[in-house]
């Protein structure tokens, strides 16, 4: 369909005069309610898809669209009323935004979406945009369990789909072992990966636009626990110039080789040998690419609205050194006791550069995104000491 791009905010609408400008995004979680609120500081109204009538984006939303990603008259409804459409998540149906497609502009694509939604397709890209992950294999039947290589153990089980934050994976030592572990993840199709020797975990968030051009956030350094990112520092400690440069060049291949538009996340293993090997990509903004909100002067969600609208994409400049910090709900029991108790948001709050960021979940829950906290300092000693102080108050486990 021909694109009336770019969209001006507060302009009237291209396609329907009687309102303004209008972006949709499908998912109403956390990622959602940045996008939405990057979206209304330009002046954009905005429209949310989710199922949960309580949901973070929809709450702050112009309009909230309570039905399943799936319903065939809430796409149809959010087609009429948006300009343009993108997503927070990359577990929506890739055919909701192929759908969507039809009547306004999507960014990512339904089909860039789909290769993220499966490790096997993941992997695939990756070799096929010269880019280099650890050694793997498909395990669909027994016929594929019966001929894995016994070099790719002691390794890491993944379910194909639905994987995240840890979930769905379990660590295998042995191949006798490999077929409980298939078994434990109900025997859906799995990836097994051989463990690796890391030396560091990093990550680069880019954008692209619709002509191919790229900006990106600087380079992260990431620490996760049980699967969960916990930990970004910005910019990436001590990362020879080498190594950031690879790590960049591939994350703008594996863009190109998708023609994917919007902001991508790709995240990277450096291992003790100094290769860079990638691990998974998100089509979406990320979790360790929230310090941008208040470390550069474009934020990730900044830049997914330019993308979206057509809008310039410029590089962003970090300002600020930054460490930032996720806050899980395990922090509300950190007392110890059965109930909820709320963390000393006011001692957090004495801190100078400190940027607390929640989310609007009202259930504390243990391992649930409940909000970030990201701390900035005239320098990166500065912030790291401001974020050891800030995770010593919380009772979050040092760094």
């Amino acid at each position: 369909m021909p694109e009336a791009l770019p969209l001006l905010p507060g302009a009237p609408s291209p396609h329907d005069g009687t309102r303004a400008v209008t972006l949709g995004v499908l998912g109403g979680g956390q990622l959602g309610r940045m996008f939405v609120h990057a979206a209304q500081a330009l002046g954009f109204r905005t429209v949310v898809l989710d199922p949960d009538p309580a949901s973070p984006a929809g709450l702050v939303a112009h309009q909230h669209l309570c039905a399943a990603y799936d319903d065939a008259q809430a796409l149809d409804a959010l087609a009429r009323s948006c300009d343009a459409v993108t997503t927070e998540f990359e577990n929506v149906p890739a055919q909701s935004l192929s759908r969507l497609a039809s009547s306004v502009p999507v960014s990512p694509s339904g089909e860039a979406v789909a290769v993220c939604q499966h490790r096997a397709l993941e992997k695939a890209h990756f070799a096929r945009s010269g880019v280099p992950c650890v050694p793997w294999a498909l395990i669909q039947t027994d016929a594929d369990l019966a001929s894995i290589d016994e070099t790719l153990l002691p390794g890491i089980l993944k379910t194909a789909t639905l994987g995240y934050d840890g979930k769905g994976q379990v660590r295998v030592e042995r191949l006798p072992d490999l077929g409980a572990a298939w078994a434990a993840l109900k025997r859906v199709p799995c990836v097994l990966e051989r463990r690796v020797a890391l030396q560091r975990e990093l990550s680069v968030v880019i954008a692209r636009d619709r002509a191919g051009r790229c900006v990106h956030l600087p380079l992260q350094q990431n620490l996760h626990r049980d699967g969960i990112l916990a930990v970004t520092e910005v910019p990436a400690p001590d990362l020879p110039d080498a190594v950031a440069a690879q790590a960049l060049d591939a994350a703008e291949a594996v863009a190109a080789t998708l023609d994917y538009v919007g902001v991508l996340c790709v995240e990277f293993f450096l291992l003790q040998d100094g290769t860079l090997c990638a691990n998974e990509m998100a089509p979406r903004p990320h979790n360790s690419g929230h310090h941008s909100i208040d470390a550069c002067d474009l934020s990730q969600f900044d830049l997914q609205v330019r993308a979206l609208t057509g809008l310039p994409l410029l590089p962003p400049r970090l300002h600020s050194p930054a460490l930032m910090l996720n806050l899980l709900g395990d922090l509300w029991f950190a007392a110890g006791g059965a109930a909820p108790r709320t963390p000393c948001w006011d001692r957090v709050a004495g801190l100078p550069g400190a940027h607390l960021h929640l989310y609007g979940k009202v259930e504390p829950r243990r391992g649930r995104k409940m909000g970030h906290l990201t701390l900035t300092g005239a320098s990166a000693a500065s912030a790291r000491a401001l974020a050891a102080e800030a995770a010593l108050l919380l009772g979050i486990s040092p760094f």
